[in-house]
């Protein structure tokens, strides 16, 4: 009897090295290390190259410009900094300012993608027409546009600060907490009466840790009600418990610290106390808001799409509503399709942050890109640290968004 073998089996003899270019097994691996070779070749001759060409003009590649006095002031900031502090501290100033306003933007840009998508979607005409409206206006115009637009309107269309003042003030604060203005919008910001530690920042990683704490414990809740409906086919009643989980815990920690509000106030030619939010800012964050969110929107509308109409008809038969039909069986479904354009959004959002320069908001476009490099002279150190944060960010974007994405997914059984 002749025993019979595919074409296709792998030889089973001794490795020889032609084997890596004509066995599939090797083939792949062989070409990707002489790719990676290549590419560090190629990185490692323009190194070589950069530091020649600045040793010949006297340069060298330092960092040491990061310990020097910053000399200039930055109105909208999280951290305390003064125009003494260093250029290292200028340039965390510009990295928070940026997570800011692209943390901001992100979650609203959700929001508005999501409302915009569904209602396109809508049965009433005019209401799916103003949405398709929405989205070709917003989309098609360069974000920079409406960046300049928005900030304009608020400084041209906002009473200055000097309106609130006098017997008859043309202007006055909204509940006498809120001040609109064209410098920007001031609210109470919250302090500690008897903080824990020195250090106020500490106080709200604190609060922060807490936050973490409950959502940690309210997963741990659903998935044991899950298990018990498993088990039983009821589910239990949760609500209640988690509600106490989240309030319960930060609401003594509040109570403890003495948590306070402190509202703004008329003093001299400004408003002083609570929290700032200046125009910048705000033109900024709804200028990336509402332009990625038409985006977004037609991301949504294709998610929805994609859903087979059968899941709609066998809700309805169960007896849901329409609005829990999309909140229950068709969005939760959507998510596989909508997740993976959403993640290039979010990347988006956080590039275009740095046309913040346009607005005079100091990202860190503005600080280590701008007026750090203009003093110091260091480009090329300046530059290279502003890729490495735009990378990382994106990097850690991605990675996120895609352990996300893997949770959504359907499971194979």
């Amino acid at each position: 009897m002749y025993h019979m073998t595919s074409m296709t089996d792998p030889h089973q003899g001794q490795f020889r090295l032609s084997m890596l270019f004509n066995d599939t097994r090797y083939r792949s691996l062989t070409y990707q290390a002489i790719a990676a070779i290549i590419l560090a070749l190629v990185i490692w001759y323009l190194g070589n190259n950069l530091m020649q060409n600045l040793r010949a003009a006297g340069l060298n590649i330092s960092f040491g410009f990061l310990g020097d006095p910053a000399g200039y002031d930055i109105s909208q900031r999280l951290v305390e900094y003064d125009s003494q502090s260093s250029h290292a501290r200028a340039s965390i100033v510009g990295i928070l300012n940026t997570l800011l306003v692209s943390f901001l933007a992100c979650l609203t840009a959700t929001v508005f993608g999501v409302v915009a998508g569904v209602l396109r979607l809508s049965n009433n005409w005019l209401v799916s027409k103003l949405m398709a409206v929405y989205v070709e206006i917003f989309r098609n115009i360069p974000v920079l546009i409406w960046i300049i637009i928005i900030f304009t309107i608020m400084t041209a269309v906002m009473p200055a600060p000097r309106d609130f003042r006098g017997d008859t003030p043309e202007a006055s604060m909204l509940l006498d907490m809120f001040a609109f203005t064209n410098r920007g919008v001031y609210i109470p910001g919250p302090f500690f009466t008897s903080p824990l530690f020195a250090n106020p920042f500490l106080n709200w990683v604190l609060v922060l840790a807490v936050l973490a704490g409950s959502l940690f414990a309210t997963r741990r809740l659903g998935r044991w009600a899950t298990a018990v409906q498993e088990q039983s086919g009821l589910r239990p009643t949760t609500w209640y418990y988690s509600l106490a989980i989240w309030l319960v815990p930060v609401g003594l920690l509040l109570l403890v610290m003495g948590l306070a509000w402190e509202a703004p106030a008329l003093k001299g030619f400004n408003f002083k106390g609570g929290i700032k939010i200046g125009g910048a800012l705000i033109a900024l964050w709804f200028a990336l808001s509402i332009y990625t969110g038409a985006f977004i929107a037609e991301n949504v509308r294709a998610g929805i799409q994609a859903i087979s109409k059968g899941q709609t008809e066998a809700a309805g038969a169960l007896g849901l509503r329409p609005r829990r039909t999309m909140n229950l069986v068709v969005l939760p479904q959507a998510l596989r399709v909508i997740i993976p354009p959403l993640i290039s959004h979010y990347l988006n959002i956080t590039k275009n942050s740095s046309l913040a320069i346009a607005v005079g908001y100091a990202d860190v476009t503005a600080t280590l890109g701008g007026i750090t490099l203009n003093q110091t002279g260091r480009a090329i150190e300046c530059v290279l640290l502003l890729m490495l944060f735009y990378l990382t960010i994106s990097l850690l974007i991605s990675v996120g968004m895609n352990f996300y994405n893997k949770s959504v997914k359907l499971k194979e059984r």
